[in-house]
């Protein structure tokens, strides 16, 4: 599997190799959300040039962000917006969610009722929960497990490349 993800991660190991130093667990983390938006479908395109990042709650990112600050994806460049509260989620196109917000994730599930905002977190059972992707560790390596249910829910098409690198939660699993 560590193979798949070095394939899944490029331009963030050849930066450490670089550099001679390994990244840290929140830069790893920046490019896994680069990439996870690669694999991800929204329904239709604002016609922007900007993939808005929102980071909820506390910032654990720090400076990790800027791994990715300059990459884009299909011609769209991140901007990154520190939202202290979930108010306005729904401009977002990514969405992280801090573990400082375990208390408030219900009602910010509840307020993007279905809106195509792709969820992430790094909270113990956030997908569970009804995030659609959520950051653990395993062994000192970061994984990340995946609730279809709750992307189909958000409108958001997640490619089988991506679901087949993650762990699959199955809770809320429609019939």
């Amino acid at each position: 599997m560590f193979r798949k993800l070095a394939r899944f991660l490029p331009f963030i190991l050849a930066v450490a190799q670089a550099e001679g130093a390994s990244p840290s667990e929140y830069e790893v983390k920046a490019a896994f959300i680069h990439n996870f938006a690669k694999f991800v479908q929204w329904p239709m395109s604002s016609g922007s040039n900007t993939l808005r990042l929102c980071i909820v709650g506390d910032n654990p990112f720090a400076n990790a962000l800027e791994v990715i600050r300059d990459q884009a994806i299909d011609g769209k460049h991140w901007e990154f917006q520190f939202l202290r509260t979930p108010q306005n989620l729904d401009r977002c196109q990514v969405a992280f969610i801090s573990v400082s917000e375990t208390g408030k994730l219900n009602a910010i599930v509840e307020s993007l009722g279905g809106k195509p905002v792709l969820t992430i977190g790094d909270g113990e059972g956030f997908a569970e929960r009804g995030l659609i992707i959520n950051f653990y560790l395993e062994n000192q390596k970061v994984r990340f497990e995946i609730n279809p249910n709750a992307a189909r829910r958000a409108g958001l098409a997640i490619s089988s490349q991506l679901l087949k690198l993650a762990r699959i939660v199955t809770v809320g699993e429609e019939r």
